[in-house]
């Protein structure tokens, strides 16, 4: 219960505990930057690190001199690519045995089938739709591993995922993440961020189960009267 409050606080407090990182940490923050995103994006143990968030607040920290635009992009975005590689290749090695035994600790079996339903709607190009939504941004590289993707298709795409993902979120940041209003309602601009990016995930399962439901033949169907 206590780790639980301490991530949340965490995540809805992430500029302040970015601001007293760096100060502590000088120049060694690119580096924590870059555990944070390679771990959130290429370990499918750990969907619950911060993500859009702590790329927003660091492009805020950004816009005043904090940190060097530039290096901070260069920094995250080998982060992400890296570590969805890594997720694509734990799949690959790992991924049959799991099908097989359908246990894997720490792994929840409706967050593979929510990026399943993400892979069966937009296809490959769900590795750079899957960036801009937490827990599948996690899952669909290793559900791209298990599914034997080929990996040099699997590559481009996690470049310009990567590449995108890093610039959007951190550029929104650097331009907006200091304007007074959104700067003294930090959380509620984080908490928004979070909604808008699981809104995929909602609208994927009330689609997937229209679908179950349209599928049921008329007979099995509740009538709503």
């Amino acid at each position: 219960m206590e780790l639980m409050k301490q991530l949340i606080d965490l995540l809805l407090h992430f500029d302040r505990h970015l601001e007293v990182m760096l100060d502590w940490m000088g120049p060694w923050t690119y580096v924590v930057l870059l555990a944070i995103v390679f771990c959130e994006t290429g370990l499918v143990v750990t969907p619950f690190l911060p993500g859009d968030s702590l790329l927003f607040a660091a492009g805020a920290i950004a816009a005043t001199h904090g940190l060097s635009l530039p290096v901070l992009l260069v920094t995250l975005a080998v982060a992400a690519i890296l570590g969805d590689a890594l997720n694509y290749l734990i799949g690959a090695k790992f991924g049959e045995r799991f099908l097989a035994t359908q246990k894997l600790p720490w792994i929840r079996k409706e967050h593979l089938d929510q990026t399943h339903g993400f892979f069966e709607r937009y296809g490959n190009k769900t590795i750079v739709i899957a960036r801009f939504v937490p827990i599948v941004r996690t899952f669909a590289p290793f559900v791209a591993g298990i599914g034997k993707m080929s990996y040099r298709q699997f590559a481009v795409y996690n470049i310009i995922g990567g590449c995108a993902w890093v610039l959007i979120c951190t550029m929104v940041g650097y331009l907006f993440g200091n304007i007074p209003i959104v700067k003294n309602n930090f959380s509620v601009v984080v908490l928004g961020i979070v909604f808008v990016s699981v809104l995929p995930i909602v609208w994927e399962i009330f689609a997937n189960y229209r679908r179950v439901r349209a599928a049921k033949p008329a007979s099995d169907q509740t009538p709503l009267l």
